[in-house]
């Protein structure tokens, strides 16, 4: 019976590649489902065989802590150097998504809280 081995929903296209490299290198038989057209379906790497499924789990784990502490030492690298990204960086990219994002959470704020300053009228 197939089961869920990892969910691909948020995760990083580089990181899907290597688990996907890392599956077919040490013959480990799978298959992926996509998100879909309105990406509301489950995307997800499957195993065909239940019994791999102790074995892939092992190989993902070692394979999340060496990339793990590799994008954190590349972090401090970047951080040491002053050359990471920043809220502030993100800002100046996209001003414009910035605002309509403000603007979204702002309505949406104003929304919810309104009918709890009308009570008291």
């Amino acid at each position: 019976m197939p089961v869920l081995l990892i969910s691909l929903r948020g995760a990083p296209d580089d990181e899907l590649e290597e688990i996907r490299q890392l599956l077919a290198s040490n013959n480990v038989e799978f298959y992926e489902t996509p998100a879909g057209r309105w990406g509301i379906s489950a995307p997800g790497i499957w195993l065909e065989d239940e019994k791999e499924l102790r074995h892939a789990k092992s190989l993902i784990q070692v394979y999340q802590k060496e990339r793990s502490t590799k994008q954190r030492l590349e972090y401090e690298s970047l951080k040491l150097a002053g050359k990471h990204k920043t809220i502030l960086d993100s800002l100046k990219e996209n001003p414009l998504q910035f605002a309509v994002y403000l603007a979204i959470i702002v309505i949406v704020l104003y929304f919810s809280v309104k009918p709890f300053f009308e009570l008291g009228r």
